[in-house]
């Protein structure tokens, strides 16, 4: 008995701050993150997953003809591209989930504070009016079992004043409260379940595509009197980049003032410093791979390292190409720009401003790549300069 009346002391103490709060803030409104955000994120996610199907169903007819590879190959880019969004989106999905749990136990458990207290101020109340012979159902409140009892037995005492009644009927409130909030967590908790399964299925696909993706290029290079007839078409595929570059170029120097540059280069990323691939002449045994290296490659970046912008300038391309793959030039002022290429995605798109070590694209191999890299040029006055005289550091690996 006294460890029940020391409880009930201890509880009183809290509903003070209870007694005074009006009815409609016994629940937090705001919050950070809201269920149609999530929706709206599925949404996207369905219409990506119905993207990749489509291309899917194409590259199943393509497969059937030996001499559309390199189709094959750019559908399957495509695909992966589909499926990093996808990831991404997902990843967002869980990060939501998980903000909203936070909150949604956060008022869960101001809600059960709140009946806490509104139950002493009601067992005070009894017990007040029990010591003074007023009423005759503090003996019920010690025989129920358990909170749900308690409030079925009083429901059958009828010497319940209308102030009581209303006590009951505000801790009845605050039951149904905490019940509804604890069936929206387990909602939320199943929801974010299922997210990190489609997470864990789309990190499948992507590994499986990859792996596709480099089966499919092994292909191509045992036909060698095939892939001649597609070195040729790489090597006009360059020629007319390499123009549209120009015409770009010259375009871009009326839409840039020399002031958007800024300092020196950075790297254009943050992962590796390992240069497999030099510039200048060279024999890879890549079939269709330039023999007259325009920039340098970076290893050891794998799928999923932010490509860096290595100065501020104007998206003078964004685009794939068979033999890039995804790639985007910056222009930089008069005869001065930057190219990035065979990336699994790009993030920005022609005429953006971009500020240096800002992220552009996630490396990859699409276009004409045997793995996962980044090629990276400079051009300086018009010409294609040497990138190693401005990245420090670099380890040597070719």
């Amino acid at each position: 008995m006294k460890k029940q009346r020391k409880l009930l002391s201890l509880v009183m103490a809290l509903l003070l701050v209870f007694a005074l709060a009006p009815a409609e803030e016994l629940v937090p409104v705001a919050r950070a993150v809201t269920q149609a955000e999530i929706d709206s994120l599925k949404s996207e996610s369905k219409e990506l997953a119905n993207q990749a199907s489509g291309l899917k169903s194409e590259l199943a007819d393509l497969k059937s003809q030996r001499n559309s590879a390199l189709k094959q190959k750019q559908l399957i880019d495509q695909q992966i591209t589909l499926t990093v969004q996808a990831i991404e989106n997902t990843e967002k999905q869980i990060s939501g989930f998980e903000t909203l749990l936070v909150q949604t136990e956060y008022e869960l458990e101001e809600n059960r504070k709140q009946e806490e207290q509104q139950y002493a101020v009601f067992a005070e109340r009894a017990r007040v009016m029990e010591e003074a012979g007023t009423t005759s159902y503090w003996t019920v409140l010690f025989k129920a079992d358990s909170f749900s009892d308690l409030l079925s037995r009083l429901s059958d005492v009828q010497e319940v004043m209308s102030y009581d009644q209303g006590l009951l009927d505000g801790l009845r409130r605050l039951r149904a409260q905490i019940q509804a909030k604890q069936a929206e967590q387990e909602a939320l908790k199943a929801q974010s379940e299922e997210a990190k399964a489609d997470l864990e299925v789309h990190k499948a696909d992507l590994d499986q595509q990859q792996k596709e993706a480099e089966a499919l290029y092994k292909e191509v290079q045992a036909n060698v009197e095939a892939y001649e007839a597609e070195l040729a078409a790489a090597n006009a595929e360059r020629a007319r980049l390499e123009s549209e570059i120009a015409k770009k170029t010259e375009e871009m120097a009326r839409q840039l003032a020399l002031t958007a540059t800024v300092g020196g280069y950075i790297w254009p990323e943050t992962v590796s410093v390992r240069i497999t691939s030099p510039m200048g002449s060279r024999n890879t045994g890549i079939k269709g791979a330039s023999t007259n290296h325009k920039g340098v490659d970076i290893g050891g970046v794998g799928t999923t390292t932010s490509v860096l912008a290595t100065k501020a300038g104007v998206v003078q391309t964004s685009a794939y190409s068979s033999s890039y793959g995804n790639y985007v030039v910056i222009y930089h002022g008069p005869g001065n720009t930057t190219l990035y290429a065979h990336m699994s995605s790009r993030s920005v798109k022609e005429g953006d401003t971009v500020t240096q070590g800002q992220v552009i694209g996630i490396t990859g191999s699409t276009g004409v790549s045997s793995g996962p890299h980044l090629h990276y040029e400079i051009t300086e006055n018009g010409a294609r300069v040497n990138p190693l005289n401005y990245l420090p550091g670099y380890v040597k690996a070719w």
